[in-house]
């Protein structure tokens, strides 16, 4: 996702991934809060099997794109967001949602376990599900409850979750090392 240069992007961009109930959005709040501590400027995108819904069916906005919009902003002086409706259209592309937003620091994917990016695990064996990180080459780091096996692969970084300022600590490390990812 690297390599295209035409102005500002997203920043170094990282998954985060793991299996449900494992605390990925949890681990995310500490760290995007932390970050915008910093005066970094962190985007999120967050992935969902499920049906989104932003607003009561009965608010103008819903009853517009239920009427067949094919896009309705709702803009305020607080925020805005864009409502898309896909109708049957095939789900838009990680790199194609990566290039509608803002410029950043940094971008956090929660979820797109299958995108060929770098990936944060998020781990608990109590959890009874298997680790991604054995599977997937793209793992750099695996933050989990549990101490590291012998078998982790070489560069992949183990971190404590409870510890959430090591992970910081190991992010914004990671960060300064990649490129930032270009809008495209």
């Amino acid at each position: 996702m690297s390599g295209i240069d035409d102005g500002p992007g997203p920043g170094p961009v990282l998954a985060v991934v793991g299996w449900s109930g494992s605390g990925k959005t949890t681990l995310l709040e500490f760290l995007v809060g932390a970050l915008a501590q910093r005066g970094l400027r962190v985007n999120i995108v967050k992935h969902s099997h499920h049906d989104i819904v932003l607003e009561p069916p009965q608010k103008d906005s819903a009853r517009l794109r239920m009427a067949g919009a094919a896009e309705v902003m709702i803009a305020s002086p607080y925020r805005y967001a864009i409502m898309r409706e896909l109708r049957g259209a095939e789900e838009p592309s990680l790199r194609e949602q990566l290039a509608r937003l803002g410029p950043a620091d940094l971008t956090l994917v929660e979820g797109y376990k299958w995108e060929a990016l770098p990936k944060l695990e998020v781990f608990r064996p109590g959890l009874g599900k298997p680790p991604l990180h054995v599977d997937d080459p793209l793992v750099v780091a695996v933050a989990s409850d549990a101490p590291a096996p012998d078998a982790l692969a070489p560069g992949t970084a183990w971190l404590d979750l409870n510890a959430r300022d090591s992970v910081l600590a190991w992010l914004s490390n990671w960060m300064m090392t990649k490129p930032k990812v270009r809008r495209g």
